[in-house]
């Protein structure tokens, strides 16, 4: 089997009916193979990925939480990559894109935008994510090379879990927040409140207050759950 595009003066020799054939598939999002058994070009084949069964309605739970733009970064070619794309609901696709490639998209988006997420599975998605603000692995479909590069692994091959990490992450970061409040406002009283006659043992109990009031307010990520909508 040889790729349609692997050579340009292979082209002549294709019949008008294969040669449409190819057109026609690679059109509606096929990565075309021609199939050829010496001289005598028998045919072609149309290849193409399917999303995830889960992806759409992981697309769309991401853009609830506030995620605005969604690109997807592909190996294929554009067309392939822009029939999944509209497929999926995303803003944007890229196709024909080498490891190499893939950083600079990323490089340049995070120049733009300030900050972005790359999430994937494999030895060509590691570079990128590396130069993301954060990588996320797919952890049991990922590579070893995927997960040791990635700021955050999801230990199941569900994108599911997806929208239930960022939603996470955010009330981890609202709630650390709080605490840094808590902690820093109570040293804040304590220093000059002891300067002007609080007693030790009251500081003590207010200081120790604090503390228990900080731990209690970062368990309550424990019962943490995505909002539906």
């Amino acid at each position: 089997m040889a790729s349609r595009g692997s050579s340009r003066a292979g082209r002549a020799h294709l019949s008008e009916i294969i040669w449409s054939d190819a057109r026609r598939l690679e059109t509606s999002g096929r990565t075309v193979m021609v199939v050829r058994q010496g001289d005598r070009y028998l045919g072609v084949l149309g290849l193409m990925d399917t999303a995830r069964p889960a992806a759409k309605a992981v697309i769309q739970r991401l853009r609830t939480l506030g995620i605005k733009r969604m690109i997807m970064l592909s190996g294929d070619n554009q067309s392939v990559a822009d029939a999944i794309a509209k497929e999926l609901g995303l803003d944007e696709a890229k196709g024909g894109l080498m490891p190499e490639d893939k950083v600079e998209v990323i490089k340049a988006i995070k120049a733009q935008a300030g900050k972005i997420a790359m999430v994937g599975d494999g030895v060509n998605d590691a570079p990128a994510m590396a130069n993301a603000t954060v990588g996320i692995a797919m952890g049991a479909a990922g590579s070893d090379v995927a997960l040791e590069t990635a700021d955050v692994a999801l230990m199941a091959d569900d994108l599911s879990h997806l929208p239930f990490a960022v939603g996470l992450s955010r009330r981890t970061s609202g709630i650390i927040k709080q605490n840094l409040f808590v902690s820093l406002g109570m040293v804040a009283f304590l220093i000059p409140a002891t300067l002007f006659g609080l007693k030790i043992g009251a500081a003590v109990i207010f200081h120790e207050g604090s503390t228990l009031l900080v731990v209690g307010n970062a368990l309550r990520l424990l019962a943490f759950k995505e909002k539906t909508v």
